[in-house]
C-alpha cells in the first residue's frame, strides 16, 4: 500500500513538474567582425511574427505562446546582412542560440543621405510647406514610408496629408517638437547621419513606449553611447542640391571595461550656392554622448549636440518672372563687391543637452528619467526700407506686366525696358542702398536701408520619466509624466546699418510709434527696434498605455492628458495699441485629452490585419494663438484647442517573395487656425485710416476643419537573390471641410479689434499641401561582389495652389461702400475663384555603388542623379491677396501677364549626390 502510494505521488508530481517547464527560446548576437554584442537586432520567428528585440548585452527571449516544431528564426538589424537560422523548438525545453554572428553589410549604403530635401528646406516656414515631410525622416521597414522618404520627398509630398506637428519627434525620451509651430527643428540634429540612425518609430497611430504621439505617430531617436557598434567612419559628399560639400567623421567605443561607452562626431557641411542662386550654406555639427553604468541595474548617459548653421534663402516667384529668369532665380541677393549677398539669411543655433538614467528596478519593471535643456537663437534676415523704395528687382512696378497693365493702355515701349533691365540684372543693387544711405546722413536724416533679423531666443526645459512595466508574458504597461517650460524673446535686431548712422524707431508706412514708452529713439547696429517680447509657455503631461500580445491577437489601448498654459510679456507700447501692448496679458490655459487604440490580428503567418483610431484635443502652437504678438496682446477670438481624430487599417501579407502593405486611413481636424500676414489691396471698409483701400494685414482664420481621406500600398518582391522590385502607391483627398471664419488686424485700422468679413467659401477646396495621387516603381539590383543599381519612376498629380481665403469672403463682391459690386457676374466669378491644379508629372532618379572590405576597414562610395530627364514641375505655390475684390481681380485676371498672379515653388532640375566613406 505504502509503495503504490510513493508511486501515484512520484507519477503526480512528474506531471506537475513537466506540466510546469516553460517552453523558452533566448539567444544572443554578436559582430562578426568583432564579436562584440550587438543591441537592438530584430529577432523574429517567422511563421508567426512574433519579435523580439536584443538588449545592451546582445540577448533576447520568447517567453510566451512560443511555437512548438520547426520553424526559421530570422535575425536582421540595418547595416548587416539580415540571416535566418533553422530551429526546432520542443515542449517545456530552453532553446538556447548563443553568439548567432551577423556581418556587416557593406552594399548597404542607401541611407538616410539619399534623401533629397534637406533639413534647411524642412524648416523653411516659406519654402511651400516643405516642413511636412519632415516626418518621413524616420528609418523604418515599412515599404511605403521608405519610399515616401526616399522618392516622394523631393516633390513636398506629405504623408496623409498631414503636416509635421502631427508627428512626435524625440530624442532619447525627449520631445524636441517646438512650442511656436508644434514641429521638430530637424536642422538642429543636421549632419549627423551617423549618430541619429538609432530611430525606434511607432508609424501613425501605432503605440510607443515613450509618447502618446499624434495622427502621424512618433519617432524616438536613441542616442546613448552604448547602442553604437564599435568603430569609425568617414565620410566625403558631394552635391548640387543644398550644400556643394560634407565632411563627417564618427567614432564608437561600444560599452568597455568599467562600465563606460563613447561616441562621438564631427561634421561639416558647406557650399557657397545651391540649386537656386546665392543660397550658401555653412554649417557645423558636434556630437558626445557618454554613459556610465553604474551596476547590472543603473547608468547615466549624457548628450550633447551642437549643429550652429546659416543659409541663404530662395524666393517664391510669379509666372511671369520663371519665365524671364528661369527656375533657379532668387530675387533676395544682389551683388556687393563683386560677390552675391543674400538680404534673407536663416541662422539657427541652438544646442541641447540631454541627461538620462536608466533604471531596471527589478527584471520587469524599467524607470527612464531624462533632463535636457536647449538654448540659443533662430534668426531670419531681411531688408527694411522705411526712407527708399522696395529695392526688390522683382517688385511688381518694375517687371513688364506693370506697364502691361497701364490704366491708359498697354505701354509696350516701356514694357520693353522693364523686361530687359530685368534680364540684364534683376537683383539687389547694393550700391545704390549704400548712395541713399550715405546721402541721408549727409542730409541729417535717419536710415532709407537697414538689414535686420527677426530673432527668437529661446530657453526650453524639459523633464520626463518614463515607466515600463511587464506584467506578464503578455501584457505590458507604458507611462510618462513630462513637464516643459519655455522663456522666448522675440524682438528685431539691426544687424547693418548699410551705410547709415542709425535707424529710427518709428513706424514709416503708419507713422506710428513702434514703443511710446522711448519716442523717436534712433537704433545702432547689434540693438532691438520694431517689436519687443517675451513669451512663456508650460506643459504638463502624461500618458499611459497597455499593450497585449499573443499567438493569434495583439491590441492596445493608450490614454493621455495635457494643461499647456502661454503668456505674453509686451516690453514695447505699441502707439496703435497703446492700451493692448505692454506688460504681461492674460494667462492661457489649454486642456488636452487623448484616447486611441488598436488591435493586430494575424490570420496566419503571412496573412496580418491590422486597425487604429484616435481621438485627441490639443492645445494651438503659439503661432496660431496670438493674432499679432508682435504689436499686441490680443487672442484669436474664440480659441480653443484643436480636435483631431483619425483611424487607419491595413492589411500586410509577408512571404519569403513578397511583402505588401495595403492602408486605408480617414483624418479630419477641428477648430484649428491659421494666421497669416500680407499686404492686401482693395480692402471693403471704412475702418481703414484715411479712407484707405490697402493695408498689411493679419489674416486670421478661425474654426478651421480639415478632412483627409485615402489608401497607402507599399509593395516589394525579391524576385531573385540579386534582383528586388519595388513599388509605393498613395492615393488621396485632402479638403477644407467648412467654411471658417475670417477677419483682418492691422495698425492701419481705426478699430484695434479689426475688420470681421464673416465666413470664408472654402469648403472643399483642395489643401495645398503637396501631391494628393503619388505613385512609385522602381528596381534595385544587388551583385555577390558588392555592387548595386537602382532606378525608380515616380508619378506626381493633384497637386494644387493655395487659395486665398479673403478672395472668398463678402470683401469679394462688395463695393468700397459695402453694398455688392452692380457688374458682379457669378459665372465670372466662379472661373476667378476656380482652384488651379498643377500640372502632373513624372521624376525619374537613378543610385548605384560598390563597396570593398580591406581587412578591417569597409570601403565604398554611391551616387544618386535625381530628376535624370531634367522634368520642369511645380511643386507648391499660394494665390497672392493683393486682388482683394472681384473687380480688381477680374482686371488683372484679363491681363496677358497678370501683375499679382500667384507664386510658385519649383522643383529641382537634374542634381546628384556622391558619397564616399570608410568604415573602421
Amino acid at each position: 500500500m505504502t509503495k503504490s502510494f510513493t508511486i501515484l505521488l512520484f507519477g503526480i508530481f512528474t506531471v506537475i513538474t513537466a506540466s510546469a517547464r516553460q517552453t523558452v527560446v533566448k539567444g544572443s548576437v554578436i559582430d562578426g567582425t568583432t564579436m562584440v554584442p550587438i543591441p537592438n537586432v530584430t529577432v523574429t520567428i517567422e511563421e508567426t511574427l512574433q519579435t523580439a528585440q536584443t538588449d545592451a548585452e546582445g540577448k533576447f527571449s520568447f517567453t510566451s505562446n512560443v511555437p512548438l516544431g520547426e520553424h526559421i528564426l530570422k535575425i536582421e538589424k540595418s547595416g548587416y546582412v539580415t540571416k535566418r537560422f533553422p530551429i526546432i523548438i520542443n515542449e517545456g525545453q530552453t532553446l538556447d542560440i548563443s553568439d548567432m554572428m551577423l556581418d556587416i553589410n557593406v552594399a548597404d549604403s542607401v541611407d538616410l543621405y539619399t534623401i533629397t530635401l534637406s533639413d534647411d528646406e524642412l524648416n523653411d516656414e516659406t519654402s511651400g510647406g516643405a516642413d511636412n515631410i519632415s516626418g518621413l525622416l524616420q528609418s523604418s521597414q515599412d515599404i511605403f514610408q521608405r519610399t515616401a522618404a526616399f522618392e516622394f520627398s523631393s516633390s513636398f509630398f506629405s504623408i496623409r496629408g498631414l503636416s509635421s506637428e502631427n508627428g512626435t519627434v524625440l530624442i532619447n525620451g525627449i520631445e524636441m517638437n517646438k512650442f511656436y509651430s508644434g514641429r521638430p527643428q530637424w536642422s538642429n540634429w543636421g549632419g549627423m547621419n551617423d549618430v541619429v540612425r538609432n530611430q525606434e518609430l511607432a508609424s501613425n497611430l501605432a503605440p510607443s513606449q515613450y509618447t502618446f504621439g499624434g495622427a502621424l505617430g512618433s519617432s524616438n531617436i536613441n542616442t546613448r553611447a552604448s547602442t553604437f557598434k564599435k568603430g569609425g567612419r568617414i565620410t566625403y559628399s558631394s552635391s548640387d542640391r543644398s550644400y556643394t560639400n560634407r565632411v563627417i567623421a564618427s567614432y564608437a567605443t561600444g560599452l568597455m571595461k568599467g562600465g563606460w561607452a563613447v561616441s562621438a562626431a564631427v561634421g561639416k557641411r558647406w557650399g557657397e550656392e545651391g540649386f537656386q542662386d546665392a543660397t550658401f550654406y555653412d554649417s557645423n555639427s558636434l556630437f558626445a554622448s557618454v554613459k556610465k553604468k553604474i551596476n547590472d541595474h543603473q547608468s547615466i548617459n549624457l548628450t550633447a549636440i551642437y549643429a550652429p548653421n546659416r543659409r541663404g534663402k530662395s524666393s517664391p516667384n510669379t509666372q511671369e518672372i520663371y519665365d524671364l529668369k528661369g527656375i533657379t532665380y532668387n530675387e533676395y541677393w544682389g551683388y556687393q563687391d563683386g560677390e552675391k549677398r543674400n538680404s534673407r539669411v536663416k541662422e539657427v543655433n541652438e544646442p541641447i543637452f540631454i541627461m538620462n538614467h536608466d533604471w531596471d528596478l527589478n527584471k520587469k519593471t524599467t524607470l527612464n528619467t531624462n533632463v535636457a535643456y536647449q538654448f540659443g537663437k533662430t534668426g531670419n534676415s531681411r531688408l527694411d526700407y522705411p526712407g527708399g523704395a522696395n529695392p526688390s528687382a522683382a517688385y511688381y512696378q518694375r517687371l513688364p506686366s506693370y506697364a502691361l497693365a497701364d490704366a491708359n493702355g498697354p505701354d509696350y515701349a516701356a514694357a520693353y525696358q522693364l523686361e530687359q533691365q530685368f534680364l540684364k540684372d534683376g537683383q539687389i543693387d547694393w550700391n545704390r542702398i549704400y548712395d541713399a544711405n550715405i546721402t541721408n546722413n549727409s542730409a541729417g536724416e535717419n536710415a532709407a536701408y537697414v538689414l535686420y533679423e527677426d530673432r527668437n531666443d529661446d530657453s526650453q526645459i524639459t523633464a520626463n520619466t518614463i515607466f515600463t512595466y511587464d506584467m506578464t508574458n503578455n501584457i505590458t504597461l507604458n507611462g510618462s509624466i513630462n513637464y516643459s517650460h519655455l522663456t522666448s524673446e522675440n524682438f528685431a535686431e539691426v544687424i547693418d546699418l548699410l551705410g547709415s548712422n542709425g535707424a529710427l524707431n518709428v513706424d514709416a508706412f503708419d507713422t506710428v510709434q513702434y514703443d511710446l514708452k522711448n519716442p523717436n529713439r534712433i537704433v545702432g547696429e547689434g540693438e532691438r527696434f520694431r517689436y519687443n517680447y517675451n513669451v512663456y509657455a508650460n506643459l504638463l503631461s502624461s500618458f499611459a498605455q497597455a499593450q497585449f500580445k499573443y499567438k493569434k491577437l495583439d491590441f492596445f489601448a493608450a490614454l493621455s492628458v495635457t494643461n499647456t498654459t502661454y503668456q505674453r510679456e509686451g516690453l514695447y507700447q505699441h502707439e496703435a495699441y497703446a492700451d493692448n501692448s505692454y506688460g504681461k496679458g492674460e494667462r492661457l490655459s489649454f486642456t488636452g485629452l487623448g484616447g486611441k487604440g488598436g488591435f493586430t490580428y494575424k490570420i496566419t503567418g503571412k496573412h496580418v490585419l491590422d486597425f487604429n483610431a484616435v481621438y485627441l484635443t490639443k492645445a494651438p502652437s503659439l503661432r496660431n494663438t496670438y493674432s499679432n504678438s508682435r504689436e499686441n496682446q490680443s487672442v484669436v477670438k474664440n480659441i480653443t484647442e484643436e480636435k483631431i481624430q483619425s483611424a487607419d487599417a491595413s492589411y500586410i501579407f509577408r512571404s519569403s517573395i513578397v511583402k505588401a502593405k495595403l492602408t486605408g486611413y480617414y483624418a479630419k481636424i477641428e477648430d484649428a487656425n491659421e494666421i497669416s500676414f500680407y499686404y492686401a489691396d482693395g480692402l471693403s471698409s471704412f475702418e481703414i485710416s484715411e479712407n484707405q483701400t490697402s493695408a498689411f494685414v493679419q489674416e486670421i482664420l478661425q474654426g478651421v476643419d480639415k478632412k483627409h481621406f485615402g489608401a497607402e500600398l507599399g509593395l516589394e518582391a525579391q524576385l531573385t537573390p540579386t534582383i528586388k522590385l519595388k513599388g509605393a502607391a498613395s492615393v488621396g483627398q485632402f479638403t477644407y471641410a467648412n467654411n471658417p471664419d475670417l477677419y483682418l488686424t492691422s495698425s492701419s485700422f481705426t478699430n484695434p479689434n479689426g475688420i470681421d468679413y464673416g465666413p470664408a467659401n472654402l469648403k472643399n477646396y483642395k489643401l495645398a499641401n503637396g501631391p494628393q495621387t503619388a505613385y512609385s516603381a522602381g528596381f534595385e539590383y544587388r551583385d555577390p561582389e558588392y555592387w548595386w543599381f537602382g532606378a525608380t519612376a515616380n508619378f506626381f498629380d493633384n497637386t494644387y495652389v493655395d487659395v486665398s481665403p479673403l478672395i472668398r469672403t463678402r470683401n469679394f463682391y462688395s463695393d468700397a461702400d459695402g453694398l455688392p459690386f452692380n457688374d458682379y457676374d457669378p459665372e465670372i466669378a466662379r472661373q476667378l475663384l476656380k482652384q488651379e491644379k498643377f500640372d502632373k508629372y513624372m521624376i525619374v532618379n537613378l543610385v548605384g555603388g560598390k563597396s570593398w572590405k580591406i581587412d578591417n576597414y569597409f570601403v565604398g562610395f554611391f551616387a544618386s542623379v535625381s530628376n535624370i530627364l531634367d522634368v520642369i514641375h511645380k511643386t507648391g505655390g499660394f494665390e497672392q491677396g493683393r486682388n482683394a475684390n472681384y473687380r480688381a481681380l477680374k482686371e488683372d485676371s484679363s491681363n496677358d501677364i497678370p501683375v499679382f498672379g500667384a507664386k510658385y515653388w519649383y522643383g529641382r532640375g537634374t542634381t546628384y549626390f556622391l558619397n564616399v566613406y570608410v568604415r573602421f
